[in-house]
């Protein structure tokens, strides 16, 4: 019944209005389990479809569910109208609570696309869509549910799917989409492993009893249930839930099939506790086939094992679990429940890898990542990126003179070392730098279309030093990423670092465990009793024909060089795993500064007592400009003038193109090994900024022998002759050398940021000494 005060207006807390084509207290689906949870830190309006009314006028109900801090909207139509008529009048009821509410900028949350056109007028902080389901696939779906669907996924500023196969269906049709598949209440229904009382309506029936809960509509295969009645008449089949969607009379009847109707989310352990069998007995068609039941892991929490039909999301995710059994046609599926039934004896078998997989499941996490994201998309739509904030060229003044260090270089090491000598030393700096801007490589700006690129290729930024990530969070917040990379052979793209996927894919094999892939590459490993080069890692590892396919044709382009001219650091950059992790690295941190890198380093160098001479060559410096310490951070044999002669680096090259498509390829970077080909890889920055645009920006990348240093060549000629420049830089006590360049070294980003807080440490340790040596002789 309408509530009497329906919204109290609470100003500490944000608004989210969740739209769905579910009632609120029908069945607890995923909905309820987040909505409940958003509840406890903010507003929560559950809206939900209209209700024709015979009233001749619209309405609209307001639900007040006390225990879930939730308010449901339910809108009345009368009979008749239009649904542009009744979408008008749903719009005004929305602009109505949203007066009542104070007017807030709300969070809108979509289930249904249908809704859009309800709200699509409101200014919001954020528009989430999450696509639990694909609607248009089930029974009754309205024609025009595809084209709001899109228009809803042009609006929205995070996407999350109810399970991996809805996500890789969508996922070139958003920017900043996430698979969310079922969670599980584990703590509801692991009472169910302690042993219930018998619910009165299944009391009377007798075991074995294998049993369904959930809503029984076209998704379920009436026939197999109907055939194990028939072949099993000595099974009780259980049935718990609503029939909707499809007739009584479609329902099959015999003595062992049992049909409890509807029954609440308290209820279910209940239920569970007293099957032998949990079933899935799923039909196999189009409203099936991205569906990722939230039964399974609730069927595993409490102790039953499972039998499902081949469901993509349940093979995928449960498939190699003992406690589930998969079956494709009726014989297999009485042959899977009888193999269930075994086990429902032994629950001390199979439960304990249940439960160790089960304990990332939980709702609370889930709802948690999700809170972040949406978290995040609210400061993303609020932050318009304004443009560098350190322009040049030009000494950019922040105090008087003299300076106490000059840093050459405003990437991570120059900057690192400015910003600590700064603040944790009081000493007065100069960061010089031959670019107008600061960052170094890793500067990223908006190109004309508005896309975030990177300008000198992309840098993916990963860790397992847990003081890396605490010094740089002082400058950033973060936006997580997990980096996938995928190799162009052929017409195939197929996963690196090698991995399970990547084998299967291109020898059209079925390896199915780690085991399997270790001994297929073991019989393609030619053994290299001396590993020295980039070669001899690889071919040792895996053989001659996987080195050819993937690293042969990369590495010449991106070094000039054969791999077996290299130094055997250079291919062990990259491992190859039996498993099927895809991700490209396996840090305990994977993130991307949130704003960018270019404002992480504004923020950095944004002290009075750091100066910026942008556009400036260290070289050309002026003696009132110099210091009598120098941080030197661009190529060491520069700063001695190539006396021993140059140094060897490899540069790059790029192509930025803007292109009017809201995708280009499945992940940001698509390698392309193959000689034949120019470029090495081409880079998508959405996936790495999360930027939700109707354009995307790529790069090509071309290595070149001529243009700004950006790699060091690892070869022991060279390392040699860097030996050099190490010892002419050994004598001077007025320069430290810093960074890849500095040190010659192929440094990824955390490692250049270890290097420089450890370089500052030792500094001031001496400052330290020297001040306490010089008040000693003043006194």
């Amino acid at each position: 019944m309408p509530d009497a005060t329906p919204f109290p207006v609470n100003d500490n807390s944000g608004l989210l209005i969740c739209f769905s084509h579910l009632r609120w207290d029908f069945v607890i689906q995923r909905p309820q389990h987040l909505m409940r949870r958003f509840a406890k830190g903010r507003r929560v309006i559950f809206w939900e479809e209209m209700i024709p009314t015979d009233h001749d006028k619209p309405y609209y109900e307001v639900h007040v569910f006390t225990d879930d801090k939730v308010r449901a909207i339910r809108p009345r139509i009368p009979h008749g109208w239009s649904a542009e008529r009744s979408e008008r009048a749903q719009a005004e009821m929305l602009d109505d609570v949203l007066a009542l509410q104070g007017s807030p900028k709300p969070t809108l949350w979509f289930y249904t696309p249908m809704m859009w056109p309800i709200a699509s007028h409101v200014a919001a902080e954020a528009v989430v869509y999450d696509c639990m389901d694909e609607l248009s696939h089930f029974k009754f779906a309205p024609p025009e549910l595809r084209e709001r669907e899109a228009q809803l996924l042009k609006a929205a500023d995070v996407v999350f799917t109810g399970g991996y196969s809805i996500y890789e269906a969508k996922r070139l049709q958003h920017d900043n989409i996430h698979p969310f598949p079922s969670s599980v209440d584990g703590a509801h229904f692991s009472q169910a492993r302690r042993g219930m009382a018998v619910p009165g309506d299944m009391a009377s029936i007798p075991g074995p009893r294998l049993g369904f809960y959930g809503v029984i509509d076209e998704r379920i295969d009436l026939g197999l249930i109907d055939h194990v009645a028939a072949s099993r008449p000595d099974w009780h089949i259980v049935m718990v839930g609503p029939v909707v969607k499809i007739g009584e009379a479609d329902l099959p009847r015999r003595p062992n099939i049992h049909y409890l109707g509807g029954k609440n989310y308290a209820e279910l352990p209940a239920y569970l506790s007293g099957w032998d069998v949990a079933l899935m007995p799923f039909a196999i068609n189009e409203a099936t086939r991205f569906i990722s039941p939230t039964k399974t892991p609730e069927y595993l929490a409490g102790g039953r094992p499972v039998v499902s039909t081949p469901i993509r999301d349940v093979v995928r995710h449960y498939g190699t679990l003992q406690g589930v059994k998969v079956a494709d046609t009726p014989e297999a599926f009485l042959r899977a429940c009888d193999e269930a039934m075994d086990l429902s004896k032994t629950p001390d078998v199979w439960r304990p890898e249940v439960d160790r997989m089960l304990a990332d499941l939980s709702w609370d996490t889930t709802f948690k990542r999700m809170d972040r994201f949406v978290q995040d998309a609210v400061l993303m739509r609020r932050a318009r990126r304004s443009p560098d904030r350190f322009a040049a060229p030009g000494i950019r003044r922040g105090g008087s003179r003299p300076y106490d260090v000059v840093i050459a270089g405003a990437g991570f090491a120059g900057a690192i070392m400015a910003e600590r000598l700064a603040e944790g030393s009081g000493k007065r700096v100069l960061v010089v730098d031959k670019r107008s801007h600061v960052a170094g490589n890793a500067y990223d700006l908006h190109d004309k279309a508005g896309v975030l690129i990177h300008q000198y290729g992309p840098h993916i930024f990963h860790t397992n030093s847990d003081q890396v990530v605490s010094y740089l969070s002082r400058f950033t917040a973060w936006r997580p990423y997990e980096h996938r990379v995928l190799a162009r052979v052929g017409d195939k793209l197929l996963p690196m670092p090698i991995n399970r996927t990547t084998l299967n894919g291109l020898y059209n094999l079925n390896l199915q465990s780690d085991e399997d892939a270790a001994a297929f590459l073991a019989a393609q490993a030619e053994p290299v009793e001396d590993i020295r080069t980039s070669r001899d890692v690889v071919v040792n590892a895996v053989g001659r024909h996987l080195y050819e396919t993937f690293f042969q044709g990369y590495t010449r382009k991106q070094w000039g060089l054969d791999p077996s001219e290299l130094d055997k650091s250079v291919t062990s950059r990259v491992p190859t795993r039996t498993s099927l992790d895809d991700r490209y690295f396996t840090d305990t941190f994977q993130a991307m500064p949130r704003d960018g890198f270019t404002r992480m380093f504004e923020r950095m160098l944004d002290h009075p007592n750091i100066d910026l001479a942008l556009g400036a060559d260290y070289h050309d410096l002026k003696a009132n400009d110099l210091a009598p310490l120098t941080i030197y951070t661009g190529p060491i044999d520069a700063f001695f003038d190539h006396r021993f002669g140059p140094l060897p680096y490899r540069s790059l090259q790029f192509r930025h193109e803007t292109l009017d498509q809201r995708r280009f390829q499945e992940v940001a970077v698509v390698n392309y090994p193959a000689e034949d080909v120019p470029y090495t890889r081409i880079t998508e920055y959405k996936y790495l900024t999360g930027q939700v645009h109707d354009k995307t920006s790529i790069t090509y990348e071309y290595p070149s022998a001529v243009g700004d240093p950006y790699y060091p060549i690892p070869r022991p000629e060279n390392q040699v002759l860097y030996k050099k420049y190490e010892a002419l830089a050994l004598q001077r006590d007025d320069v430290i050398f810093l960074g890849r360049l500095g040190t010659y070294r192929y440094y990824n980003m955390d490692q250049v940021v270890g290097q420089a807080l450890a370089t500052y440490r030792r500094l001031a340790e001496r400052m330290a000494v020297q001040t306490g040596a010089a008040s000693t002789a003043a006194e």
